[in-house]
C-alpha cells in the first residue's frame, strides 16, 4: 500500500500532517490527520489561582486568546456565584466583536481565501495573502491590513492588550470606556461594516460568479451530513458571547438545546490511538466511528455549524445575507464544508453590526462594571470562539485554587468532522495514483475551511506520553536527565 504524506500542512494555526493511503489501484483507501504537538493546559492549571485563568488560558493560542479569556472569565462568574453587571456584559461583548472582526478577516484573506481568490490549482507560492493582493489589487491589501488592525485596536482599548487581554474579572471587567474611546471605536466599526460588505461582494464576484468554484463547493467530496452546534439567543439567532447551546440534525430541525452548565450530560469525548486530539460526540446518539449521518453523534461547530444551528442572524444586514446563502445553496442545512468561508463572511458582517449597536448603547460608558464575588465553587463558561463552541470547566477548592480543569475547544469539537472531511476529499480528488500539488491542496482545503487551531485542540492520551527532561547547570553542561516512557 502506497502512502502519500502532506507534512507540514499549511495555512493554519499549529502543526500537523496528513497521511493518505492508496490501494493497489492507486485509489484512496483511507486518510488520517495527525497532530504531533501537545498542550497540557488542563494539567498545569491545577493549583493555580482561579483569577489567573483568564490570563493563563489566553496563552493557549495567539490566534484566539480573547475567546479563551472570556470562556475562563465566564467560568469564574459561575464558580464565584456572581453575574457581571449589565454594562460589563456589554463591554465584554463589544470587545468580543472586535476579536471576531480581526480573526475572520485573518482567515478569509490570509489562510482560506487564497484558495478561491488566487485559485486552488495556482502555484503554492501564490496561494497566500501576497497572491490575494496581486489578484485583487494593492488597495484591497491596504484595506485588509487596516481593518484587521481596527479589530485589534478595539480589543486593545477594551482589553488592555490586543492579543492577550487582561480585563476579564469574575463579576465584570477591570476597565470601562470613556466618551473619546467610544468615538474612536464607533468610527472604526463604521468602516468595518463597509469592509464586511465589500468582502461579501468580493466573494460574490470571484467565487459565486465562477461556475467551477460553485461546482466545487457543491461537489460530493466536500459534503458531510453531521449534526450542527452553536450558541443561540432566545429567538434562536446566532450569538457569539452568550445564550444556550443548540444542536440541529441533518434535516435542520432542533435536536437538543441546553445550558452550557449541562454540557457534560450532553457531550462525551472519544480517544483514538493515532491522535492527541479528542473526538467529542453527542451522548444520546453515541460514538459510531468516523461516519456521518443521523446515527452518528459527530457534530460540527464554527461559522457553518452556527448558521446551520440557528434560525437566522440577530442583525438586519447579516440576516439578509444568511437567507441568501441558504437560498443559493439549496436550503437548510448546508452540508458543504467549503461553505464555511461564506458563513464566515456573514459572521464578519454580523460582528460589525453588533459592535455598532453596542458602542451606541447609552450604558456602554457606565462605571458600574463589576459586582462582588461569592464563595468559590465549580464553574462552567461557554462562548463561541471564531472556530466554534468553546467550553471551560473549573472546579475550585476552598482557597480559590484550581482543583480540576477541563477544556473542550472549538477545533476539538470539530475533530471528527475535520478528519472525515480530509478523508472524503482525498477519496474524491485522487484517482489511480494521480497526484500533483493542486490535487493535494484540494485535500488541504477540506481542513482549512474549518480554520482549525490545533495548538488549542491537543490533549494527552490515557496513560501518559513519552517525555524526557534534561537539566543543565549554569555552565550549560548536562546535570541530570529524567525520562518517562509512554504507557
Amino acid at each position: 500500500m502506497k502512502t502519500i504524506t502532506i507534512d507540514p500542512i499549511t495555512r493554519l494555526e499549529g502543526h500537523g500532517k496528513i497521511s493518505i493511503f492508496l490501494n493497489k489501484d492507486g485509489n484512496v483507501e483511507n486518510a488520517y490527520l495527525q497532530i504531533p504537538e501537545l498542550r497540557g493546559f488542563e494539567r498545569f492549571a491545577q493549583g493555580r489561582r482561579a483569577e489567573d485563568m483568564p490570563q493563563i488560558t489566553s496563552r493557549i493560542c495567539g490566534v484566539c486568546p480573547v475567546a479563551h479569556h472570556f470562556a475562563a472569565t465566564k467560568a469564574l462568574d459561575d464558580a464565584f456565584n456572581v453575574k457581571p453587571t449589565s454594562a460589563a456584559k456589554k463591554l465584554r461583548e463589544l470587545m468580543y466583536c472586535g476579536y471576531y472582526i480581526y480573526d475572520h478577516i485573518l482567515h478569509f484573506y490570509y489562510l482560506g481565501g487564497p484558495d478561491f481568490i488566487v485559485g486552488p490549482d495556482a502555484p503554492a507560492a501564490k496561494r497566500n495573502v501576497l497572491g490575494v493582493i496581486e489578484k485583487a489589487g494593492i488597495e484591497v491589501g491596504k484595506e485588509v491590513i487596516k481593518h484587521r488592525s481596527y479589530g485589534q485596536k478595539i480589543t486593545g482599548i477594551l482589553g488592555g492588550k490586543a492579543t492577550h487581554p487582561v480585563c476579564g474579572l469574575p463579576g465584570g471587567v477591570s476597565k470601562g470606556l470613556n466618551k473619546d474611546e467610544v468615538k474612536d471605536i464607533e468610527k472604526m466599526v463604521k468602516s468595518c461594516i463597509d469592509f464586511a460588505k465589500f468582502s461579501l461582494k468580493l466573494f460574490d464576484d470571484i467565487v459565486l460568479k465562477n461556475k467551477d468554484y460553485v461546482s466545487l463547493i457543491k461537489s460530493d467530496p466536500y459534503q458531510l451530513k453531521t449534526y450542527n452546534m452553536g450558541l443561540v439567543d432566545d429567538k434562536n439567532k446566532v450569538n457569539f458571547y452568550d445564550g444556550k447551546i443548540r444542536v440541529t440534525n441533518q434535516e435542520g430541525k432542533e435536536h437538543i438545546k441546553f445550558d452550557g452548565k449541562d454540557y457534560y450530560n450532553k457531550i462525551s469525548e472519544h480517544v483514538e490511538e493515532w491522535s492527541y486530539m479528542k473526538f467529542p460526540y453527542l451522548k444520546d446518539i453515541g460514538w459510531k466511528g468516523l461516519v456521518d449521518g443521523k446515527n452518528s453523534g459527530i457534530y460540527r461547530v464554527g461559522p457553518l455549524g452556527r448558521l446551520n444551528a440557528a434560525d437566522g442572524m440577530a442583525t438586519p444586514l447579516a440576516d439578509k445575507e444568511y437567507k441568501r446563502m441558504f437560498e443559493t445553496l439549496g436550503g437548510r442545512p448546508i452540508n458543504s464544508t467549503l461553505a464555511f468561508h461564506w458563513a464566515r463572511l456573514i459572521e464578519l458582517l454580523y460582528a460589525t453590526e453588533r459592535a455598532y449597536e453596542l458602542v451606541n448603547d447609552k450604558e456602554i460608558t457606565s462605571d458600574k462594571i463589576r459586582n462582588p464575588v461569592g464563595e468559590p465553587g465549580e464553574g462552567i463558561g461557554v462562548v463561541e470562539a471564531a472556530r466554534g463552541t468553546l467550553i471551560h470547566h473549573y472546579k475550585l477548592d476552598k482557597k480559590g485554587l484550581i482543583e480540576k480543569a477541563n477544556l473542550i475547544v472549538a477545533t476539538t469539537n470539530n475533530a471528527g468532522a475535520i478528519t472525515m472531511s480530509i478523508r472524503d476529499a482525498a477519496k474524491g480528488v485522487i484517482s489511480k495514483g494521480k497526484v500533483d500539488d493542486g490535487i493535494l491542496n484540494k485535500v488541504e482545503m477540506a481542513f482549512r475551511a474549518y480554520d482549525p487551531c490545533f495548538a488549542c485542540a491537543t490533549h494527552t492520551l490515557s496513560g501518559g506520553m513519552p517525555l524526557q527532561v534534561d537539566i543543565y547547570n549554569n555552565r550549560k553542561n548536562l546535570y541530570k536527565t529524567y525520562k518517562r516512557l509512554g504507557e
